[in-house]
């Protein structure tokens, strides 16, 4: 890879990771679109790791007071607000990692195309906006029920099959449609995070040091750092944009992007 490609994919992964428009999309489209060589899985673990240290330092006080109250649930604290949060996000995590590890060959194969691209940006772009527009949005990330963050959970599994669905966008249009509001929606979403790609990174890490591959430390270095930055600020100003204007912005962007790809997909 060259240090344009390593850049551009590094920038791309940590803006759209935590955006409802899919980074595993965007990160898929250079080699389909552009000709450029696959990232491999190195690369991907790396700038997935910069995006999970972005989230982690952003939460850190929420993260913290989660695990503290989640560790002292087990003695005579009993359960608490954020204990119970603890628990509905491990809850969460559980159908997208053992669904998402057993049809990762499924997904390798067959979904990694623009065609499938073009097609769940648009589908999901629409749901995320009548969700938007539509959903009752009363409830804080506190109000959530096991049943609930379940039911968040396995819509993880669908971002984890059709690249261009959106793990974030998917997460929080679900938690939209199950009354939480903008704010705890994403939160809820951001937190997910946190197992799901440390749980995805840890397998890629694995792989990656039991193959003979060789390893280009520096650029994946270069693509961490660069991921970890731009995954912050998206973060920071991801928040500040729906509380102002919702998730219109993001259903425009996805329209445009699935419409646009089509077109070049039917005229290359």
């Amino acid at each position: 890879m060259s240090l344009i490609e390593i850049i551009v994919l590094a920038l791309i992964q940590g803006f759209t990771e935590f955006l409802p428009i899919s980074s595993s999309a965007h990160l898929i489209l250079p080699s389909q679109v552009l000709g450029w060589q696959d990232q491999g899985e190195a690369f991907d673990v790396a700038v997935h790791m910069g995006s999970l240290l972005a989230v982690l330092i952003y939460f850190r006080k929420e993260v913290a007071e989660i695990l503290m109250a989640w560790f002292a649930s087990f003695g005579k604290q009993g359960q608490t607000d954020d204990s119970r949060l603890g628990w509905y996000i491990i809850l969460a995590t559980i159908p997208a990692v053992v669904i998402g590890y057993l049809t990762k060959d499924f997904v390798e194969v067959y979904a990694r195309n623009a065609w499938v691209i073009a097609t769940t940006t648009i589908l999901f772009g629409l749901l995320l906006w009548y969700a938007d527009v539509k959903a009752q949005q009363t409830k804080t990330i506190y109000q959530l029920n096991w049943k609930s963050a379940l039911l968040i959970g396995f819509s993880q599994v669908i971002a984890a099959l059709f690249p261009g669905t959106s793990r974030s966008g998917i997460t929080m249009t679900t938690g939209l449609l199950l009354g939480l509001n903008k704010q705890s929606a994403a939160r809820f979403s951001f937190l997910m995070s946190i197992p799901v790609i440390l749980a995805a990174g840890s397998y890629y890490t694995y792989k990656l040091i039991s193959s003979e591959a060789t390893v280009d430390w520096g650029m994946l270095l270069t693509g961490s750092v660069l991921s970890f930055v731009s995954a912050f600020t998206c973060i920071h100003f991801f928040l500040k944009v729906i509380e102002r204007m919702g998730m219109f912005p993001f259903v425009v962007y996805r329209l445009l992007l699935g419409v646009g790809l089509f077109i070049f997909l039917m005229w290359a």
